[in-house]
C-alpha cells in the first residue's frame, strides 16, 4: 500500500535489471514528476545511471553507444512516435524501454518495426502512473478534463484516464479492490464503471493472491465537502501548500523578502529531509520549537568545527564536513521557510481569521458568527481572499438558515473593492457543493453527530485553530469497523454491474485495507486525517489519493471552471 515504496521499487528493478553498467535514463515530463518524488539526482547517480534527460530532448543529445538507455514513460501517442524516431537512429548501446501503465499490443509492434538495428532488450509495463506525496498519499499523473460541468457531466476520455490512473495504483501495490462510490456522483458513478472495464479487460494482471482479505476502492466526490478545502492550516505541510503551495516537493520563495538566492526554491520531501519527515504534521507552534533546537545544535556542531588545530582535529573536519553541510543547508532551508511562514501569519492575522473560520465550521453560533464576520470584514488588515474565505464557509454553512445574511455579507464584500468575479464565487459555491447538491452531513446535523460534538466540546480541544475533522474521517472509520453507510453502494468489480443489479451490501463487512480516492482533489488536512487513522491502526491499512492535491486557491480555480465548462453530450 506504501506509495513512495513501491515507485522506488520500480526504479530500482529498472536499473538492476539492465545488469551493471553506466547508464542514462530517458523520461518524459509526467515521468519526471513521479521519479523525482521519490530519488534524488545524487541517489540515482549512486545507481550507476550517469545521466538523467527527457526524450523529446533527441537532437541536443550526444550519441554515447557505450551507455545502456533505460526509458520510462507514459505509453502515449506522442512517446511512441519519438522513441520509434530513435530507435530507428539508435544513440546507445541498448535500450530497456519501462512502461508507467498498459501499452497496446499494435503500440509494441509499431516499436518492433522500428528497431531495424535490434538495440532493444527488454519491454516492461511498470506501473506508476500517479504521484507519491507521502507513504499514504498520491495523486493522479494523468492529464484529464473538466470533471465536474453545469450538467454535471464528465467526457469518456476524462473518466478513462482518471480509471487508468487508479488502476496504475492498485496494480502497484498488487491488489484487486472491491468498488464502492458515491451514489448521488454521476462523475463517481462513471470512472467506478470505467474502473470495473479495466480490471475485466486486463484480468490477468489482477491474479495475484490476497494475503490479508479483500480491500475496498472508496471513490468520493469533492462536492461532498467543501469546507475542509477552504481552511487555513496549522500543520507544517499542509501550512506551507496553503500558504507557498507545493508542486513535486518543491516550494517557491521568490516572493519572500530578504530570501538568499540560494533558497529562492527550495525541496521539502520527507524521503530526502529528516526534520521535514520528523514535523509533517506537527503544528506550527512545535515546529518553531523543533527548529529552534535544530539550530541550537548546528551551532554547537558549528564550534566544534572551529577548532582545527592539529593532524586528528583536521581528519575529523574532513569525515564529517559532508554531514555539516548538509546540516547547515537544512538548517538554513527551515529557517527561510519558517521565517517566511510567521511573516505572512503576522502580515495578515491569520490567527484571528483561523479562529473564527473554525468556530464557523465546528460550531453552531449563527449569531455570534456573524457578528464577528462582519467585524473581519471591515478590518482592512486582512486579506481580501480571508474574506471571501469567511463569507464562503459561512454561506455553506448557514445558507438553510431562516436568519442567514449572505446577501449582505456579499454587500460587505463589494464594499471592501473585492472584484465582481470573485464575489460570483458566493452563489458558485452554493451551486457547486451547497445542500442541494451534497448528500454528505456535512455539519453533523443529525442527533448522533450532535452529541458526539457536544461531548467533545465538554472534552475541550487541545489546539483551537486544528478543530475541524474532514467529513471523509468518519466514513472511513465506519468501513474499518464494518459500518458502512448505506449512501455508498457496493459495485461488484468482478461483474461490471452497478446499483441494483449488483450483489447487495454486507453491512458487516469489515476490509482489510482501504484506497479513498477523491474526484476533485485531495488536501493535507485530509491527509493527516488518513495518517491517524494508520498510526491508531497502528499498520498502513487506508491510503488517499485524488486528481490533485488542493489549496484554497487551486479549489477556487476548480469552482471557477465547473462554472464555465460545458461538455458535449456526444461525448459522455
Amino acid at each position: 500500500m506504501n506509495t513512495v515504496l513501491a515507485i522506488r521499487q520500480y526504479v530500482d528493478k529498472m536499473i538492476q535489471n539492465s545488469g551493471p553498467g553506466m547508464k542514462i535514463l530517458l523520461m518524459d515530463a509526467k515521468t519526471t514528476g513521479v521519479i523525482s518524488m521519490v530519488y534524488s539526482q545524487s541517489e540515482i547517480m549512486q545507481k550507476e545511471v550517469y545521466l538523467c534527460d527527457r526524450l523529446d530532448n533527441f537532437k541536443n543529445r550526444e550519441p554515447l553507444r557505450h551507455l545502456k538507455c533505460l526509458t520510462f514513460l507514459r505509453p502515449t501517442e506522442e512517446n511512441i512516435n519519438l522513441l520509434s524516431q530513435e530507435l530507428r537512429a539508435p544513440l546507445y548501446g541498448s535500450y530497456f524501454l519501462h512502461w508507467s501503465n498498459v501499452i497496446s499490443k499494435s503500440d509494441v509492434k509499431r516499436l518492433a518495426e522500428a528497431d531495424e538495428q535490434e538495440v532493444v532488450r527488454e519491454i516492461v509495463e511498470y506501473f506508476a502512473d500517479y504521484i507519491p506525496i507521502n507513504p499514504h498519499t498520491f495523486i493522479s499523473n494523468i492529464p484529464h478534463g473538466p470533471i465536474f460541468t453545469e450538467v454535471d457531466l464528465i467526457d469518456d476520455k476524462t473518466a478513462q484516464n482518471i480509471a487508468l490512473a487508479l488502476m496504475s495504483y492498485v496494480l502497484s501495490v498488487k491488489k484487486a479492490p472491491l468498488i464502492r462510490f458515491t451514489e448521488w456522483s454521476l462523475p463517481c458513478q462513471k470512472i467506478a464503471d470505467k474502473f470495473s472495464n479495466l480490471m475485466n479487460k486486463e484480468s490477468n494482471l489482477f491474479d495475484f493472491s490476497q494475503r490479508q482479505g479483500k480491500p475496498v476502492l472508496l471513490i468520493l466526490d469533492r462536492r461532498d465537502d467543501c469546507v475542509t478545502p477552504l481552511l487555513n492550516q496549522w500543520t507544517y505541510q499542509a501550512m506551507v501548500h496553503e500558504l507557498l503551495t507545493i508542486k513535486n516537493h518543491r516550494v517557491s520563495l521568490a516572493d519572500a523578502p530578504d530570501i538568499p538566492k540560494d533558497f529562492k526554491e527550495v525541496v521539502l520531501s520527507p524521503e530526502n529531509d529528516r526534520f521535514f519527515a520528523e514535523n509533517l504534521y506537527a503544528d506550527f507552534g512545535s515546529v518553531g520549537q523543533s527548529l529552534r533546537a535544530l539550530v541550537e545544535r548546528f551551532q554547537e556542531t558549528a564550534k566544534s568545527h572551529q577548532k582545527v588545530e592539529s593532524i586528528d582535529d583536521m581528519k575529523n573536519f574532513i569525515e564529517n564536513y559532508p554531514h555539516f553541510k548538509q546540516m547547515s543547508g537544512t538548517v538554513s532551508k527551515h529557517v527561510a521557510v519558517v521565517g517566511e511562514l510567521a511573516r505572512l501569519n503576522e502580515k495578515y492575522h491569520l490567527l484571528e481569521v483561523s479562529e473564527l473560520e473554525q468556530d464557523i465550521a465546528c460550531h453552531a453560533n449563527h449569531s455570534q458568527n456573524l457578528q464577528r464576520l462582519k467585524q473581519l470584514i471591515s478590518n482592512s488588515k486582512i486579506r481580501d481572499v480571508d474574506a471571501l474565505r469567511l463569507v464562503l464557509l459561512y454561506a455553506l454553512k448557514y445558507e438553510a438558515h431562516s436568519n442567514n445574511d449572505i446577501m449582505g455579507l456579499v454587500t460587505k464584500l463589494k464594499a471592501r473593492g473585492i472584484s465582481e468575479e470573485n464575489i460570483s464565487l458566493v452563489k458558485a459555491l452554493l451551486k457547486f457543493g451547497g445542500v442541494k447538491k451534497r448528500k454528505s452531513d456535512l455539519f453533523g446535523s443529525d442527533p448522533v453527530a450532535q452529541t458526539k460534538r457536544f461531548i467533545k466540546g465538554l472534552q475541550g480541544v487541545e489546539n483551537i485553530y486544528t478543530q475541524h475533522v474532514p467529513w471523509m474521517k468518519s466514513i472511513i472509520e465506519d468501513l474499518l469497523k464494518g459500518k458502512a453507510k448505506d449512501q455508498l453502494p457496493y459495485f461488484n468489480a468482478s461483474s461490471g454491474r452497478m446499483g441494483s443489479g449488483s450483489a447487495p451490501v454486507d453491512p458487516t463487512f469489515r476490509p482489510s485495507e482501504i484506497i479513498v480516492f477523491v474526484i476533485g482533489g485531495i488536501t493535507y488536512e485530509e491527509a493527516l486525517a488518513i495518517h491517524n487513522i494508520n498510526r491508531a491502526e497502528n499498520r498502513l491499512c487506508v491510503v488517499l489519493g485524488g486528481t490533485s492535491m488542493q489549496n484554497m486557491k487551486s479549489f477556487l480555480e476548480e469552482i471557477r471552471s465547473s462554472k464555465s465548462k460545458k461538455i458535449d453530450p456526444r461525448a459522455v
